[in-house]
């Protein structure tokens, strides 16, 4: 069918794109175009003087057979290989995307329910590859000098983002109430920030897990680097091949590669690895769909095929029955106010910055996954970031600390 919509006159084309794209619309009177392969542009603009704000450049008539079904899942995938393109304020370019998902079906919001992944070692193991071995040098341009991933604390506007990188990490730390000489394991560890932080300011013996090969390596040279080899291990392991026990147990921005089915026996293993009035944190994203099922909008789709392959999201609400199912039991659950901030301005200038890196490592499908993250909190988009921690207590029973928070 790609064919024979490229094989169509331009005169016929128009036609049926005219009667296609009239469906669009975009609310709040924020003017914008659509702009054809042979350049002919379309206008919504409230004012016929006005200039669009957005404009979205069609390349070539087969485009317009993935975007006869408009959701997030065929507008990033179209940007992703990059047979459209976007112009604008990531802002103005999130209404825009917003509205015309939004207002393009009735059901454009309704849910379908996580297809089950077999989340086996081996596919573990690729999923996170995927996402985190693109390379070490493509994530420096974006994290904080220590590559912390995830949300930060940002408790003022105008805290960098190094300093509220290294506030979540000392709320972490402090929350878990971690202890000189204290062994602490991090599920998922990234490039060592958090261990590097716990064993050198708070005297821990920390060991980091991590499935990335990339990570691993910075990870260990970190460690040699700061001369804390006595203090600090890194190992390149499964979270359920771990063995041992520990005081305090960390996983920040792992679990949702777990698996709904999973849950279970993943906080029965936290519960096994706690020492006798231990703790352990858990922060992760969840969904805001009290069933678990997909992103809606087509959002979920497109993260699976491009961002985070095979990632499922529970509600909180099912995070906490697995977590008492797998031995652990609640204490807090909390959402710091200080962790959100709009920041859809610094990141449409370091996007605008960062297009060398993005194009050597072949990431394009990162920008409509990071437009969606920084737009969906103001647009009300269904995402949400939630964090837990847990304990357990010198009777047996294991005791977690559940909390939320929203991506910064």
């Amino acid at each position: 069918m790609f064919q024979l919509a490229a094989a169509l006159p331009d005169s016929f084309l128009e036609k049926r794109i005219e009667r296609f794209i009239s469906s669009w619309q975009c609310s709040e009177g924020l003017p914008w175009a659509v702009e054809l392969w042979n350049g002919k542009q379309y206008r919504w603009c409230s004012h016929a003087a006005a200039q669009p704000r957005v404009t979205l450049r069609i390349k070539s008539p087969k485009v317009l057979m993935k975007l006869a079904r408009t959701d997030l899942d065929t507008l990033g995938q179209a940007y992703a290989e990059g047979e459209l393109d976007i112009d604008g304020h990531i802002r103005d370019i999130c209404t825009v995307v917003a509205d015309l998902v939004n207002g393009f079906s009735k059901n454009a919001a309704r849910r379908l329910r996580t297809r089950p992944t077999s989340h086996t070692h081996k596919v573990d193991e690729a999923s996170i590859r995927h996402h985190y071995d693109v390379s070490n040098a493509f994530y420096r341009e974006w994290l904080d000098a220590e590559m912390v991933y995830s949300c930060a604390y940002f408790r003022d506007a105008s805290d960098s983002l190094e300093t509220a990188q290294q506030q979540k990490i000392d709320h972490i730390l402090r929350k878990i109430r971690l202890q000189p000489g204290e062994r602490l394991l991090d599920i998922g560890c990234g490039w060592g920030a958090l261990i590097l932080r716990a064993a050198k300011h708070y005297g821990a013996q920390c060991t980091g897990i991590t499935l990335s090969q990339r990570q691993f390596d910075l990870a260990t040279q970190r460690i040699r680097e700061a001369g804390l080899e006595d203090r600090c291990t890194v190992l390149l392991m499964d979270y359920r091949d771990v063995h041992g026990r520990f005081d305090k147990i960390t996983s920040v921005g792992m679990f949702e590669h777990v698996g709904l089915q999973n849950l279970q026996s993943y906080f029965r293993k936290i519960h096994d690895l706690l020492a006798d009035d231990g703790v352990v944190m858990n922060h992760g994203i969840t969904s805001s769909d009290p069933d678990s099922a997909e992103t809606p909008l087509g959002g979920g789709r497109f993260i699976d095929r491009y961002v985070f392959p095979n990632g499922e999201l529970p509600h909180i609400g099912l995070a906490l029955k697995e977590m008492a199912a797998g031995g652990l039991e609640a204490t807090d659950v909390g959402k710091p106010a200080h962790a959100l901030r709009d920041d859809a301005g610094s990141l449409d200038e370091s996007l605008r910055g960062k297009r060398g890196a993005i194009a050597r490592d072949g990431w394009r499908q990162a920008l409509p996954h990071l437009a969606r993250v920084s737009g969906g909190l103001r647009l009300r988009l269904p995402s949400e970031l939630d964090r837990a921690t847990s304990d357990r207590s010198g009777q047996g029973r294991s005791v977690a600390t559940a909390g939320t928070a929203t991506h910064a």
